[in-house]
């Protein structure tokens, strides 16, 4: 019998949560593939703001891991009463009820009439499940060379990769991969605004009781409004073991980090937090006050062009998932749930043809434009009205 030629591997840029949710699609079908993150280990970045899960999201989550895999997924997602934002006034402590002109008017619940929430490092560790063997951590992807009958990833280092079918470019909003695959047209906008999230104990959350809560100081600063959003889950309110998670953000101008390096984490974040806060009603300022602040972060408000998902000529073996190709602001959250589609929509289309094969990234690409252009939209729209974002022939790109 004549041996048959090893499949080669499909190659992952990234480690985030679409490139591990690929990854975990791609071992499910007994696809080969590698995985490349800059990163030194998974939790090298463990700080991040709860992600809150939408119907599609929670659909491609379970579509790629199973029955079995979904399982555990969803039994370590948090569940909050509640189908919509709540405003309470920062200063004062009020409830101001769910019809505020200061709360979007979006319904957040999805199954069981849940708001469903998870942290992304949990996400991270449920997804890498099985694939930690298929991880190349400390390699940097900077860009790809096609060869005649594949590819290879090219490191920040100089070295190459070894020669996969296709490269699938997850790395986030500064994708190398992206840039070179769009020819450039896949932007990444900084719309100026920034914020800075964290966690406390419960204990720091009993006095707003369950829900999904938004508060708006619209006086204290005079460069803008400050807001913040916080989920408060009640399974979870009387273990002070367990943290919940805030997220503050603020117009351009408001949040401002030393130096203007926005990769510090720790208290010179958490001390910033407390300054933007410090007027607010203890009711709300607890959060602040009581976090912990190893956990404080900054974070940059970024989005893609609102015009929709650009066209680029169709290249067999290499595409883009995630921020990679439609960076979104927290507004909506959407951002992750589109990225969980883009996944589980790959995925099936390289199961369904045991591999690389011509027309699925074109395939791929014609339904993730029209899905992600919606999503982006939707995200921005909401962002003009929340933070004031501007995108015009002005605004930066990172």
């Amino acid at each position: 019998m004549v041996a048959q030629p090893q499949q080669k591997p499909i190659l992952i840029s990234g480690g985030g949560l679409s490139a591990l949710l690929l990854a975990r699609s791609l071992l499910r079908s007994n696809i080969p593939f590698l995985v490349f993150e800059r990163d030194a280990s998974i939790s090298f970045r463990a700080q991040g703001y709860r992600l809150r899960l939408s119907n599609e999201g929670l659909d491609a989550v379970e579509a790629v891991l199973g029955p079995e895999g979904f399982a555990k997924f969803y039994d370590a997602c948090g569940k909050t009463g509640g189908a919509g934002f709540a405003a309470v006034d920062p200063l004062t402590g009020e409830n101001l009820g769910t019809e505020h002109s200061t709360v979007r008017r979006e319904g957040l619940s999805s199954r069981d009439g849940k708001v469903i929430g998870i942290a992304r490092g949990t996400m991270r560790s449920l997804f890498i499940e099985g694939c930690e063997e298929f991880v190349r951590w400390r390699h940097h992807v900077t860009g790809y060379e096609l060869t005649d009958g594949g590819v290879r990833a090219i490191f920040a280092d100089g070295s190459k990769s070894v020669e996969g079918s296709m490269l699938i470019g997850g790395e986030g909003i500064k994708s190398q991969v992206a840039k070179q695959l769009s020819g450039g047209k896949l932007k990444v906008y900084d719309l100026g605004a920034r914020g800075i999230h964290g966690q406390a104990s419960t204990t720091a959350f009993k006095a707003l009781g369950e829900g999904v809560f938004r508060a708006v100081d619209e006086t204290s600063h005079p460069e803008g409004r400050v807001f913040l959003i916080t989920n408060v889950r009640a399974g979870d309110m009387d273990d002070p073991n367990v943290d919940f998670g805030w997220t503050i953000g603020g117009s351009a101008g408001v949040i401002k980090a030393p130096n203007d390096d926005y990769t510090i984490i720790g208290k010179q974040a958490a001390d910033i937090a407390r300054g933007l806060t410090k007027l607010w009603h203890p009711r709300v300022r607890s959060l602040i006050d009581n976090m912990r602040d190893d956990d404080a972060a900054f974070w940059k408000i970024t989005c893609s062009s609102p015009d929709g998902v650009p066209e680029w000529p169709n290249e067999p073996r290499v595409t883009v998932i995630g921020d990679a190709v439609h960076a979104m602001t927290p507004a909506g959250g959407n951002g992750a749930n589109t990225a969980m589609r883009d996944s589980a929509l790959l995925g099936r289309l390289l199961a369904e043809a045991g591999g690389f094969k011509e027309g699925v990234t074109a395939e791929y690409e014609k339904v993730m434009r029209v899905y992600a252009s919606e999503a982006v939209k939707k995200s921005f729209s909401t962002a003009e009205v929340s933070y004031s974002a501007v995108i015009n022939e002005s605004t930066a790109t990172i």
